[in-house]
């Protein structure tokens, strides 16, 4: 026999609400990091270089989101060392970013010359944290198929490994973790489903590859000028070595015929043939002439390749400077982040 109905309804209206709560709870669990991160992000107040900062990587809503919810500081003072002391500084170059503890940290570099650095390394330490959102099982597959595009690359240019050797010494995993933020940041051609994947956090990802190249083609353009003018300069110093070689045998012999010529001059040997006497004294006067012009260039060469020394010092400097400006170990102290 069933109850009185009233009883049946509120059974039903228990196992409806209880049913309600079982699916409220999955839902939270299944999307508790979705939660974090809404709260985190809300809570987030940014300054005005991050939030230029958060514009100029043309973030999609759930870019947005991650991005705010690291709560990322900008810093060019040594406290960006303290925010980032676990990442360790590579041979192969500075540390610009790090995501610990679920914050993006980046060193604010302030020289306008290589200013899309910042952009590019925020790119990069947010990929670092939508990996890391990512469900094990997604992140493991997606690892493999990152390593698998990298080893294929590889084989075919030297630029990806160049660019991973920092990383060489990681375990799989954890170098699986960067070349996704190298590829998302850096790379232009890339496979569909991998643009793709990077199209959940970025609405213009090329924005991005194209400040990577900004700024590395000033670097690259400064080695390639320098190596020009080693190159020039190497040819200079030969040629100019060989011809001065050439120049004192020249002039040795010159000496030679003239201290000769004066000698048999004194004793009047000309005096006989004053004809033979003069084309042998203008003779010396015109090879005199060429050893003057000979002279003058290597003068001039010489003053080239002083030149071209004092340009390639200059470059030197340059070179010198944006690295100071990339080494935070150089920044100034401060107790607070800018």
């Amino acid at each position: 026999m069933s109850g009185p109905p009233a009883a049946r309804v509120r059974h039903i209206i228990a196992i409806v609400l209880a049913c309600a709560l079982i699916a409220a709870t999955v839902v939270a669990v299944m999307n508790r990091q979705l939660i974090q991160d809404k709260i985190s992000a809300a809570s987030f107040t940014p300054t005005a270089a991050v939030i230029d900062l958060k514009d100029s990587l043309k973030l999609t809503d759930e870019g947005t989101r991650i991005f705010l919810a690291s709560r990322p500081t900008l810093d060019g003072t040594q406290y960006f060392n303290t925010q980032c002391s676990e990442v360790k500084h590579g041979a192969a170059g500075h540390v610009l970013g790090c995501f610990i503890e679920d914050r993006i940290h980046l060193y604010n570099v302030a020289d306008p010359r290589v200013s899309g650095i910042v952009k590019v390394t925020a790119a990069h330490e947010l990929l670092h944290a939508a990996y890391a959102r990512m469900q094990p099982g997604d992140r493991t597959a997606l690892a493999e198929k990152l390593l698998k595009l990298y080893d294929e690359r590889s084989q075919k240019e030297p630029d990806p490994t160049r660019r991973m050797e920092m990383y060489a010494s990681l375990p799989r995993t954890a170098f699986a973790a960067e070349l996704h933020s190298v590829f998302g940041s850096e790379q232009e051609d890339l496979p569909e489903w991998l643009e793709e994947h990077y199209a959940q956090w970025f609405t213009n990802r090329a924005e991005i590859t194209k400040s990577y190249r900004g700024y590395q083609s000033v670097f690259r353009g400064l080695q390639n000028d320098a190596s020009d003018l080693r190159s020039r300069m190497k040819e200079l110093r030969i040629d100019v070595e060989e011809r001065k070689v050439e120049y004192d045998k020249a002039v040795a012999a010159f000496d030679a015929d003239t201290a000769e010529f004066n000698r048999r001059n004194k004793k009047r040997e000309f005096a006989s043939n004053p004809k033979a006497g003069e084309a042998i004294n203008r003779s010396l006067k015109e090879r005199r002439a060429g050893l003057n012009q000979t002279l003058t260039e290597l003068q001039d060469d010489i003053a080239h390749y002083n030149e071209m020394r004092t340009e390639l010092e200059h470059l030197g400097n340059v070179s010198t400077q944006l690295e100071a400006h990339l080494d935070s170990a150089l920044a100034p102290i401060t107790t607070r982040p800018n």
